[in-house]
């Protein structure tokens, strides 16, 4: 238990202070840099910071869902899936970076409230556990779809990301429905919406 403990703890240190690192090349990283106008790099460089919180948020959730989660297959899917949020975050603090932004000051609370949630819906059950994660899944593709349209038109390299992100988003949410998922009532989908909303708008400038 005092192992667990602390390695859940390391997890939550090397996501919300640390440098994350990806397994896989970053996409879009051989596309020459655009020539961005100062308001378009600052645009581009918050809607990353958006998706690098949304990124620390799925791995308190996640970690909230394993901690809590009895059977073992759905801890596989939520660690299979953190384990892919990792490289995400790692993409995405990197074109931050790119685009001479910063991170969200906010990160420490960010990961909190998302780990309280996380463990909260692991204690619903499996099923509502794993519809939970489908529906997150879901909520965070349209969000980065919505980010496509946003982005400076050249600015290929964040695009890349971006896209790639909705496609690994897309492949959770279809494993957290075939291990047994349980679709949410419409009241929470929409109170979850409304809080994707918040986080949005506080990380665009925070």
């Amino acid at each position: 238990m005092i192992d667990s403990m602390i390695l859940e703890f390391d997890r939550a240190l090397r996501t919300v202070f640390g440098q994350a690192r990806s397994v896989r090349p970053t996409p879009g990283a051989d596309i020459p840099e655009s020539d961005l106008d100062e308001a378009e790099r600052r645009h581009a460089a918050a809607l990353m910071r958006i998706n690098h919180v949304g990124e620390v948020c799925a791995q308190a959730l996640y970690q909230g869902q394993a901690i809590v989660s009895r059977d073992q297959s759905v801890k596989k899917a939520l660690t299979h899936a953190a384990d892919e949020e990792v490289e995400h975050l790692a993409w995405t603090e990197s074109r931050i970076r790119e685009l001479g932004g910063r991170k969200s000051l906010l990160n420490p609370l960010w990961y909190g409230g998302a780990l309280a949630i996380g463990v909260l819906a692991g204690k619903l059950g499996d099923r509502w556990n794993l519809g939970f994660l489908a529906e997150t899944e879901q909520q965070v593709e349209a969000h980065l779809k919505s980010h496509l349209h946003s982005l400076p038109g050249q600015d290929m390299r964040s695009r890349a990301i971006v896209d790639q992100m909705a496609t690994d988003e897309i492949e959770h949410a279809k494993l957290a429905m075939r291990l047994g998922g349980e679709p949410l009532p419409q009241a929470a989908r929409a109170a979850m919406k409304g809080a994707s909303r918040v986080m949005t708008l506080v990380a665009y400038w925070v």
